[in-house]
């Protein structure tokens, strides 16, 4: 395998501890004025070994609409993932701050199912450093394959923006990103997600960011009410989509507006077919029920 030289973990992660540290080194880097260059760390942190909980992934299928399977779904695999790729921007060396990163999107390829009782090795980087209009942008790639095998069975690309942080050296766009008209169709499905959604992902997922749990906490991180996970959405969506998408597939997502708890989000799934009519390509779109501002949009399609 190339690539970035790993750092071996012994084991995965505490998101907790990474939550704390990361508000920990920003503040610290704001009083003391300093940062941590402009270049992103050039290594990889690795699990090896890791294996599923049952009762997790359980929890995990039911929230989101998946059926009960000993297949990982692909979201579940990018949670299982995250607190790697959370280790990896908690680096002393990695230059932005954690805290307000915004989650852009998602790019997902599931090459081979993994089922809970595989053992998988875990890796994650950080790469692509690039101006925004708002900030900076980087991507987070994880990988999983399963234990001392070299062949990748799913790799995910997730994009982040450290708004308001420009690092010297980095270009930032000159043509400003023009959102594309949206005119909401026919909905397929209607959810009503609860003031306790985030709260039920993080549950499944580990992810307890601040933002997602309660009003007082969100409002103490400067957002009016508590938000949605963007991972739980999509997954959501990719649950939709349905067992039509096989064991090998694409899965993309890009994020426009956050979803304030509680709410209602309209969901309309639309299928491409190939020439012999087999399905092809699902696109997705979901947006505000009441308002008709679009929250996400992304596809599904066949490797």
């Amino acid at each position: 395998m190339t690539g970035p030289q790993p750092v071996i973990l012994g084991e995965m992660p505490s998101l907790a501890k990474l939550y704390v540290n990361a508000a920990a080194t920003a503040a610290r880097r704001r009083v003391l004025g300093t940062h941590a260059g402009t270049a992103l760390p050039e290594c990889s942190h690795e699990v090896r070994g890791v294996k599923a909980e049952v009762t997790t992934l359980t929890a995990y299928q039911h929230l989101i609409g998946e059926t009960a399977s000993d297949v990982l779904p692909a979201g579940f695999l990018h949670a299982l993932a995250f607190p790697l790729a959370m280790s990896v921007m908690n680096r002393d060396d990695f230059p932005l701050p954690l805290p307000g990163m915004i989650h852009l999107g998602n790019s997902v390829l599931q090459y081979a199912p993994l089922r809970f009782t595989e053992a998988l090795d875990l890796r994650a980087r950080v790469e692509k450093l690039r101006g925004h209009r708002a900030g900076t942008v980087f991507d987070v790639v994880a990988e999983v394959r399963a234990a001392g095998q070299d062949t990748l069975r799913w790799r995910g690309v997730s994009t982040y923006l450290s708004k308001g942080v420009f690092l010297p050296g980095i270009d930032k766009p000159t043509v400003p990103t023009v959102p594309s008209a949206f005119s909401a169709p026919d909905p397929t499905a209607l959810w009503q997600l609860g003031v306790d959604t985030g709260r039920a992902y993080a549950a499944v997922s580990g992810d307890f960011n601040p933002i997602h749990l309660s009003v007082l906490t969100a409002k103490a991180l400067g957002l009016r009410r508590s938000v949605a996970h963007g991972m739980y959405l999509a997954s959501r969506a990719l649950a939709d989509v349905g067992a039509v998408k096989g064991d090998s597939f694409s899965w993309d997502v890009a994020f426009e507006a956050p979803v304030f708890l509680p709410a209602h989000v309209a969901l309309d799934i639309s299928t491409v077919q190939d020439n012999d009519g087999g399905w092809r390509r699902s696109d997705y779109v979901a947006w505000n029920a009441r308002s008709g501002r679009k929250h996400f949009s992304g596809s599904v399609a066949a490797l």
